[in-house]
């Protein structure tokens, strides 16, 4: 991923260091931001939109979005908001998702009663914590429940979240890896207000969006070009407009850059049954694309 110039004054220099996520310190989104980009300094946003807004107004450079999982599948609001959003994806990462128990230094896993977290993560260790006799609290999000513990100071208590809030809340690890499934993996999308591409001629995902002309068999028509020209599609998810049951869009990935000659001419058939298609994103594939149990 090629890196983008920083401006001259402090305040934007500031702001260049900085990447937008949703959530709190130590939610698995604050892990990814970590991962990718350990020099620039992780910015938590309360809501999707705001970290998209920060991004806009240029109080962070970028934005890191999850955007799907290997268990629930899409992240809602997302595929609504990126495509408004003013904003390139410029790169992606797979951060696989593993849930700790998370206890307060004197706590024992034998004295643990209650564990707090998300809902959907809560549904990820089901199988521990009926193994183990402990209750399942819901609470706001991963993070927020691993602060919620830290400040309550009953050892009884636990929560459900990253070795990364572990370490920002000073709650220690009772039991590692406690998720049902090993694959549990989220995908997230890194984005810019600067257009950032892969270079043409080297392996890309593009990600689009598209809305079909209102005709009959006009989803089979335009999909076909990439079927005809051998472009590999894969992502593509529909969802509908303004609450419409008629009006639907379509978020789409592919295999390649739009300047190879495949995609380009799949593109052009795609623009022959569609009446709107804009392109989010060019950017390199994330190595966990060529690992074998990744499909």
């Amino acid at each position: 991923m090629r890196q983008e110039t920083a401006s001259a004054t402090p305040e934007a220099a500031d702001a260049d260091r900085r990447i937008a996520f949703q959530g709190e310190k130590g939610a698995f989104s604050h892990q990814a931001c970590s991962e990718v980009f350990p020099d620039m300094v992780p910015l938590p946003c309360p809501t999707f939109e705001e970290a998209i807004a920060t991004v806009r107004r240029g109080e962070a450079r970028l934005a890191m979005l999850p955007v799907e999982n290997s268990l629930y599948g899409r992240v809602a609001d997302i595929h609504h908001l990126l495509p408004e959003s003013g904003l390139y994806v410029i790169g992606e990462h797979f951060l696989p998702i593993r849930m700790q128990l998370l206890g307060l230094p004197d706590a024992t896993l034998a004295g643990v009663k209650s564990a707090e977290s998300l809902n959907v993560a809560l549904g990820q260790v089901r199988r521990f914590l009926k193994d183990n006799d402990i209750r399942a609290v819901a609470g706001p999000d991963t993070a927020g429940s691993a602060r919620a513990v830290s400040e309550a100071g009953d050892p009884a208590r636990a929560a459900v979240a990253s070795t990364l809030a572990g370490e920002v809340y000073g709650l220690k690890v009772l039991a590692a890896d406690i998720e049902d499934a090993s694959h549990n993996t989220t995908r997230f999308l890194v984005c810019s207000r600067r257009k950032v591409e892969a270079e043409p001629g080297t392996p890309a995902i593009t990600s689009f969006v598209f809305r079909v002309r209102n005709l009959p068999a006009s989803l089979y028509k335009a999909l076909g070009g990439f079927a005809t020209n051998g472009v590999n599609m894969v992502r593509l998810e529909s969802y509908m407009l303004g609450g419409s049951f008629t009006a639907t869009q379509f978020i789409a990935d592919i295999d390649g850059h739009p300047e190879d000659v495949p995609v380009a001419r799949a593109l052009e058939e795609l623009g022959y049954f569609t009446d709107y298609v804009r392109i989010l994103g060019v950017y390199p594939p994330n190595k966990f694309r060529l690992r074998s149990d990744a499909v």
